[in-house]
């Protein structure tokens, strides 16, 4: 009988939890951040929804953004140690660093617009984050499909 799937030590089970654990919750507070941010309009009638997306991006993508990089530096330094990274990480940490400015960019966006109260802006910071929403879609393919 031939093996077909190579076990992994269980040293990596904790920081390949985290790693996973931060990614899907960005992913999902900045869906949920972008869709709020493109409902939103003038601030009687839709502005708490600019708000809860500027909310949503500061207190619930950027920590998971800093817990999915801390999970990555974990992992790698357990599963690769010092040697050659293989290609969907390399692809993982240009997305997720890139993402991770576009992040900053959008909260920075939407502070703005929250504080000077401007529609426009919000989802200007909508699509900036949107934009970083799809790398990172692309990154959890990479991650899953490991493609050579």
């Amino acid at each position: 009988m031939s093996v077909l799937a190579t076990i992994r030590p269980g040293a990596w089970d904790l920081p390949l939890f985290v790693h996973v654990l931060g990614a899907m919750v960005l992913v999902g507070a900045a869906a949920t951040g972008v869709r709020a941010a493109f409902v939103s309009g003038p601030a009687p009638a839709t502005g708490w929804a600019a708000r809860f997306a500027y909310r949503t991006f500061l207190l619930a993508a950027l920590p998971a953004f800093v817990v999915m990089r801390v999970g990555a530096e974990w992992i790698r330094s357990k599963e690769f140690g010092g040697g050659v990274d293989p290609h969907f990480v390399i692809v993982g940490y240009t997305v997720g660093d890139l993402g991770g400015l576009l992040l900053v960019a959008g909260i920075v966006l939407s502070w703005f617009a929250v504080r000077r109260q401007r529609p426009r802006l919000t989802k200007v910071a909508a699509v900036v984050i949107g934009v970083a929403l799809v790398g990172w879609l692309v990154a959890v393919w990479a991650m899953g499909a490991k493609p050579s």
